[in-house]
């Protein structure tokens, strides 16, 4: 990459590997961080101190909204400004203080993105515990194995999820001594819960706990571990990754830094639409940051089929997403332009293409085509409310059609981010204004060194002339480690580089792309490996594939595939082949199973893929990879040995039949 560097800068030189260990290639750290990092603010130590600091700033600013619920209908945004969550915030965290909860002890919070969510954590942070999110759709059982494992002593609930607590008893009694309700609590939960000597309590019922009562905050340092993250993970029990205050500090600062040279920085004048869930790092250190800004957070009711309906009422300047979302917001532009009569179809691609070149050779967004953007892209931008500057996509790789679409009609800038909850969300995000970086994740921030290592047996080597291993990320935000699993620890840290496991290549500005996964390898009986989330990658660029899972073994010579087929290209392929039926009938039909193949077959040939690598067999599977089956992790991440345990059937008759 040598004099293409446009956005980091190398602080090591590369290195062939030692004592047997893969070559590590240079390190590199954003060009913005090139004299060294940013020291932290010296008045601020712990999440705690930003919340005050805004508190003390910016008292009137509304800070948490939700819709109001009348006559069956959701209407607008009712909110409460930063002084009346802080004195929430005191009452809750004296109520806490009163049932024998103290400094480092365990919280639990369980339930949908919301005021109380937020206050809760605040109180976590106010009086030194660490706060730890309860998440169901970590797995069954998840709930019990968090509140165990930390050794949750009480716990701020969502009143549809006190049932599932509940369940817990008696396995959790030896913990869980206080319940508390965001709203109500029945007579038979309390009653049930009493039964193991746990408390119930409503929400007002638990303010008035620490009323006329007084107690210290005690002194927190950056040190101090304000939350434990339980991550999703793909295999096995949940894993409680240690987050401090100073990683959280850390990731804002980088995160500020990154934005204010480019003119995009966040202001109290913000507003975002928080819907991710808060049990995730992703969105936790976001609302830390805007609140960090006195900006507003306005929270979804909890129904992504009505999310669009938020946004146009919240009217946000931004909002974080997962690329599912955003493949929905941009399915649904694609039918709605589609639909339009020839002319105004033809306009919009006129419109499209133009803004696109104009984009592609330098101009900034907003000065590519204004007069299209206020004729043609308008109504796209007042469908999202008509104030959203950023969209920042997270979780899983945004496809490369989607961003760029969203780039060119939104007004907004769309932005790729890479990071774990391991490195507190934020280690990389692409810049605005840089089309050619689609595709991609962008430079690191200015808070962290980066380097790839070498992994031989993928074929992925650091030291080539264009640069691919396992993204290796040192820095403050770190985590502090799992917890109570320091065996696990070791064996992602390594000299103090947190080892992701995520392959990436550099590009030659000093973005990053990130294109494989290194666990994700098999052998197939001829000695060969598959590294099968590249492979994935590329088979999905077939238009008539909404989601693919490729499968092998060491005991077989070929690869299988299970394949959501793209709904609107089969049903048009099936008009125009005879082929009748519904949707699911058209999927179970030799004929469509034979087209898919056929199209799976013609992108590997397209990208000279290796004879191995072709995929011999597919079972089309009509419903989308979900979550209910168990299929994703909340991050929509696959799991692998679960779509094995549910498509064992189909496996195996796609190996007998193509034998």
């Amino acid at each position: 990459m040598e004099g293409k560097k446009r956005y980091v800068v190398e602080m090591e030189k590369a290195k062939e590997g030692a004592d047997g260990r893969p070559s590590v290639g240079a390190v590199y750290r954003n060009v913005l961080a090139q004299n060294g990092f940013k020291p932290l603010p010296q008045h601020l130590h712990s999440c705690w101190d930003i919340f005050c600091e805004s508190v003390k700033k910016f008292p009137n600013n509304i800070m948490l909204g939700e819709r109001e619920f009348v006559d069956g209908q959701y209407g607008k945004y009712v909110w409460l400004t930063y002084k009346q969550v802080y004195d929430i915030v005191e009452k809750v965290g004296a109520s806490i203080r009163a049932c024998g909860v103290t400094q480092g002890d365990k919280c639990g919070i369980y339930g949908a993105n919301c005021s109380n969510w937020v206050i809760s954590m605040q109180a976590c942070n106010a009086h030194g515990l660490y706060c730890v999110p309860l998440y169901d759709t970590l797995g069954a059982g998840a709930v019990e194995f968090i509140i165990c494992h930390a050794g949750i002593s009480i716990a701020f609930v969502e009143e549809t999820k006190i049932h599932e607590v509940l369940k817990t008893l008696p396995n959790t009694k030896e913990f869980l001594r206080t319940v508390v309700s965001f709203g109500e609590a029945t007579e038979e939960q309390k009653e049930a819960a009493a039964t193991f000597d746990v408390k119930i309590y409503s929400w007002d019922e638990f303010l008035m706990l620490g009323v006329n009562k007084q107690f210290d905050l005690p002194v927190k340092r950056e040190t101090d571990i304000c939350t434990i993250m339980y991550t999703s993970g793909t295999t096995g029990d949940p894993k409680g990754v240690l987050i401090s205050n100073e990683s959280i500090l850390s990731i804002i600062a980088g995160v500020n830094h990154h934005m204010e040279d480019m003119n995009e920085e966040f202001t109290e004048k913000d507003v975002y639409l928080s819907y991710l869930p808060l049990a995730h790092i992703f969105d936790r250190v976001i609302e830390e940051l805007f609140i960090s800004k006195g900006a507003s957070i306005g929270f979804w009711h909890k129904d992504v089929k009505q999310l669009i309906d938020d946004i146009k009422e919240l009217k946000p300047t931004a909002f974080c997403a997962v690329p599912r979302v955003l493949d929905r917001i941009y399915s649904g532009l694609v039918e709605k332009i589609s639909s339009a009569s020839f002319l105004k179809n033809k306009l919009f691609n006129i419109a499209y293409n133009y803004k696109l070149k104009n984009m592609s050779n330098g101009y900034k967004h907003v000065d590519a085509a204004p007069t299209l953007d206020k004729i043609i892209f308008r109504k796209v931008k007042e469908g999202l409310g008509g104030n959203l500057r950023l969209i920042l996509s997270g979780a899983a790789p945004l496809s490369s059609t989607v961003e760029t679409f969203l780039r060119v009609v939104t007004g907004a800038h769309v932005l790729q981010g890479y990071g774990l909850t391991e490195t507190c969300a934020g280690s990389f995000v692409s810049r605005p204004d840089d089309l050619s970086m689609v595709g991609t994740v962008g430079p690191p921030l200015p808070v962290v060194d980066v380097c790839l290592e070498s992994v031989p047996e993928m074929g992925y080597d650091a030291l080539g002339s264009t640069p691919r291993g396992e993204i290796c990320i040192r820095g403050k935000c770190l985590f502090s480690g799992y917890y109570k699993r320091e065996d696990l620890t070791a064996e992602v840290m390594v000299n103090g580089w947190f080892h992701t496991g995520d392959i990436g290549e550099w590009q030659a500005d000093g973005s990053l792309k990130i294109i494989d996964r290194k666990k994700n390898i098999f052998k197939l009986s001829q000695g060969e490996y598959i590294s099968v989330e590249n492979l994935e990658s590329i088979y999905s660029l077939a238009s008539t594939v909404d989601s693919i899972w490729v499968y092998g073994n060491s005991f077989e010579s070929f690869l299988v595939a299970v394949v959501n087929p793209n709904k609107e290209c089969i049903e048009m392929w099936a008009e125009g082949n005879g082929v009748a039926g519904d949707f699911k009938s058209i999927c179970e039909n030799p004929k469509a199973n034979a087209y898919i193949l056929g199209e799976l077959s013609k992108i590997a040939k397209e990208k000279k893929l290796k004879g191995f690598e072709f995929v011999k067999a597919v079972y089309l599977d009509p419903i989308p990879f979900d979550m209910e089956r168990n299929l994703l992790t909340p991050t929509f991440k696959k799991k692998r040995a679960q779509f094995f345990k549910y498509y064992q059937s189909a496996i195996n008759g796609m190996y007998k039949s193509t034998r």
